[in-house]
Parts: C-alpha cells; structure tokens; sequence
C-alpha cells in the first residue's frame, strides 16, 4: 500500500498540519522538527501526489526536454520516457515538449537553449554536453528566471538548479572493482569505449575507473579511450581494430554508448580469446549480450525515474519550494545474469 501523510506523521511523531508545513515548505516549523519529517518520508518511501497539488494549485506547467539525436539506445528509452510524461500531462498539468539536437554538437544545444529564452517556458531539462558556450546558455536562461535541470550528463560550474542522474565516479569505481576482480588478478590490457569525453559523465567515469585500476589493479593497463560518437557502426569497427591489432586486451570497459557495436565486434572476435566486459545501460541488446556471456555485468540508471525527478524538480522550482533530496536521488543498479530484472 502506497504510503500516506498519516504514515509520515506517525513516523516523525508530529501532527498532521507539521507534515503538511514541511511538504509545501512553508514556515513555522523548527529544523528539529523538519528533519524528523523528512527522515520519515525517506524511511516509508513517501510520494507526493503532484496530480492533487498541481490540481489544487489550477497551474499547467511548459517544459522543455532537450535531448541529443543519436542512434543510441539508452537515449531512445529516455525518450521514451519523456514521452510517457506527456502522455501523463492531462493529469499532472503539465505541457511537455521535446527537443533534438545533435549529439556531441555544443553549438547546437547552445543555440537550443537560447532560442528557448524567447519562449519562457516553466522550466527546461537536457542532456548537457560539457563546453562553455552551453554553460553560458544555461546560465543566461538562469539569470532570465527559468529554472534549468541536467539530465544524466551534468554541467558543473553552471547555475543549474538540480542534476538527476548517479554519481559517475562512483560508476567508473565501481565498473573497475568488478571488472579487476572478474579477471581475478591476471596481466593484460583493458580497452574503454566512450561516446565523446565532451560529456561529463563518460568523463567522470573514466575518472573514477582509472583511478581504482591504477590503485588496486597494477596489472592492468588502461589503453587510451575509443570514442564511438554513440555511432554502433563507428564503435564496431573501432573495437574491432583495437582487438585486431593488441593481443593483451582481455577486459573491456563500455562507459558510454555504442554498446550494439561492441557486442557485434565482441562477438566476432569470440573464437579468439575469452574477454570480460563491463557495460552500462540496460537495453533490449545489453540483455540478450549478457544473457549469452558476451557481457559478464551492467550497470543501470533508471531513465524513468530521472525523467520524474526532472520533472518534480522543475515544479518545485517553477514555485519556488525546496527539493526534497532523498527522494531525487537516482540509485546505481549492478546486474548480472542471474539478477536481471
């Protein structure tokens, strides 16, 4: 059962109308006392029903999703998210609409995000390529009073509002553990494919995994990084010549994109060594690759959920209320064959 205001307010051990001073940040309630009720709606799992308050508010929220134009498939199932938020307008109160540039293309998402400052709408979420001339884009929409929110690749050193998605240090920590502790101590080299290090994220996680290699893991050389552009054909052959041309390669990093073309380079390559993989991204090719052995494990943010995240922070924004952090915070999933969901 979905829990309630009632549960919260048992929780905390506060009143009713504390809870409700709490969830719509008014005042009169002492830091004591919000902390108590905010640890209760993380405990229980509380979701606000943003369907009654923007109801009971009478306001239809415009926002903007800019998203890059790729064949990528974590990038079609975030679309599709999107796409299943509009088709929730009518009862959120929202006006949900879509924008695509190209992937990878600064000046383009730029021009993107100042075209929007014209419009004004209630709130713009992308996928932010890192460079300056997008920084100084949001910034401008910023300082115009709209609210702004990256999605999976963040924009640090922007006055974004919010960024939902993981930790992607963590990630590539995490991708290294699994990976240096699948090869269970052997020598060799390790291959990393990218999408472009003009994002943040594929950044971040390079960071984050060439730092535990080069701490836990001295018997494995990280080779330079692949940069596939999302492209499957592209990351195909690019793969395919690494392995070609070095014999020690016997693990692999995929932090980005391109996932379709590495596993049909991984597949061809099969007869003639045994490889661990690493992945991110659950889609309906990762599955199947690891299902067969061809990946050893992925790791999984949910689209829909930062999607949602996206969207209840733009509104806080949009009214100027506070975001309740825990329940923005976008987990880190690890699968295996045997847990996949």
């Amino acid at each position: 059962m979905r829990p309630t205001v009632h549960d919260i307010a048992a929780a905390a051990g506060v009143s009713l109308a504390t809870v409700d001073r709490v969830l719509n940040q008014r005042p009169g309630v002492r830091h004591v006392t919000r902390e108590k009720v905010e640890t209760a709606i993380r405990e229980i799992g509380y979701v606000r029903d943003v369907a009654a308050a923007n109801l009971a508010k009478g306001r239809t929220y415009s926002f903007v999703f800019i998203v890059p134009a790729s064949d990528n498939s974590f990038m079609h199932g975030l679309n599709a998210e999107v796409m299943a938020a509009v088709a929730r307008s009518p009862v959120e109160r929202t006006d949900i609409r879509t924008l695509e540039v190209p992937a990878f293309d600064p000046a383009a998402l730029a021009a993107a995000l100042d075209a929007l400052r014209m419009e004004r709408p209630a709130g713009v979420a992308l996928v932010a390529t890192d460079a300056p001339e997008v920084r100084d884009a949001v910034d401008r929409l910023v300082q115009d009073g709209i609210p702004v929110v990256t999605v999976v690749s963040d924009l640090t050193g922007s006055q974004r509002h919010h960024y939902a998605g993981v930790d992607n240090i963590a990630a590539g920590r995490t991708a290294a553990r699994l990976l240096g502790r699948f090869l269970g101590g052997a020598k060799g080299d390790v291959a990393v494919l990218a999408g472009s290090m003009l994002v943040r994220d594929h950044r971040e996680r390079l960071e984050g995994f060439a730092a535990v290699m080069a701490e836990e893991f001295p018997g494995l050389s990280v080779l330079p990084v692949i940069e596939g552009r999302d492209d499957p054909d592209m990351a195909h052959m690019l793969v395919s010549d690494a392995l070609s041309k070095r014999d020690g390669i016997i693990g692999v990093y995929s932090l980005g994109a391109g996932n379709r073309g590495l596993i049909r380079a991984l597949k061809e390559k099969s007869v003639d060594r045994a490889l661990t993989v690493i992945a991110h991204e659950l889609t309906d090719h990762t599955r199947t690759a690891l299902l067969d052995g061809t990946i050893d494990a992925i790791l999984n943010q949910d689209a829909g959920h930062e999607v949602r995240s996206a969207i209840r922070v733009l509104k806080a924004k949009a009214d100027g209320l506070s975001v309740i952090d825990a329940q923005e915070r976008i987990r880190l999933d690890i699968f295996l064959k045997d847990n996949l969901p």
